[in-house]
């Protein structure tokens, strides 16, 4: 049950807001203030709404926490999800600034393009397979900065599962077959990071019928030209001085993004 009344959160998250803006999220949590998962998406939610109404554009949703170990880290018994926006979305090859960011973290990832819009009420694996024209392979950027209490869970929904950009990848047409694929993180030409023996379809889309089922809670339906985030492998890693970042998948083909 929560402790705070619907003005305490709008409060919160007004505040969310204002700290993202100025490059420095999650200020609110310093007062450790001891909110509920529950409470923390309403404040998800209530920013959301703030930027859609100053005109930013939602252009899909992330799934994050995956797996089971970064799930109990978190204090979840489920994964994450956030929302994506027009305004954060970079292709191949841009240039950012790490000054943009508080402790830029990444993460190698697939993302998908829905074909249809999508029925939770008749919403499976099969029909979200159904429902997709496209993969893409992808880096996730993060502000990973926590000033709360652990587990971090709440403070992580209530900033939008510290989602803070998203570096798409070219598509790829979806395999006809089954197939499997490796992913790595790379920095500066040098492997962060490894996943070997990727299944599709059911490694990407593992909780995506999870996510609509979820988002459908709360009266948002995922729609024709979405990009999902599927999940990544791993926790994001912070890039500290290096610059280069690349994603590349042996069947997906990869990605780049520069931080100065």
């Amino acid at each position: 049950m929560s402790n705070y009344s619907k003005k305490d959160l709008d409060f919160f998250a007004n505040k969310t807001l204002e700290n993202y803006d100025n490059k420095n999220p999650s200020i609110i949590f310093k007062d450790n203030i001891k909110i509920t998962n529950e409470d923390a998406l309403i404040i998800q939610s209530n920013v959301a709404r703030l930027r859609d109404k100053r005109g930013e554009e939602i252009i899909g949703y992330k799934i994050g926490c995956v797996s089971k170990d970064t799930q109990k880290k978190m204090g979840f018994t489920q994964p994450a999800c956030g929302y994506l926006w027009k305004s954060e979305l970079y292709t191949s090859g841009i240039e950012l600034n790490k000054k943009d960011y508080t402790n830029p973290a990444m993460e190698a990832e697939f993302g998908v393009i829905l074909s249809r819009d999508i029925k939770p009420e008749i919403s499976s694996f099969d029909y979200i397979l159904e429902s997709i024209e496209g993969i893409y392979p992808l880096i996730e950027i993060h502000n990973l900065v926590f000033h709360g209490i652990e587990p971090y869970g709440a403070e992580l929904l209530a900033n939008n599962a510290i989602h803070a950009g998203v570096v798409l990848g070219l598509e790829k047409k979806l395999p006809t077959n089954k197939l499997e694929t490796d992913l790595k993180l790379i920095y500066d030409n040098e492997i962060i990071d490894t996943w070997v023996n990727k299944k599709w379809p059911v490694d990407m889309l593992s909780e995506v019928n999870w996510l609509v089922k979820e988002q459908a809670k709360s009266n948002n339906y995922l729609k024709k030209g979405d990009l999902i985030l599927t999940g990544a492998y791993g926790f994001p890693v912070p890039i500290n001085d290096k610059k280069i970042i690349e994603v590349t998948s042996s069947a997906f083909g990869g990605v780049k993004a520069i931080f100065n």
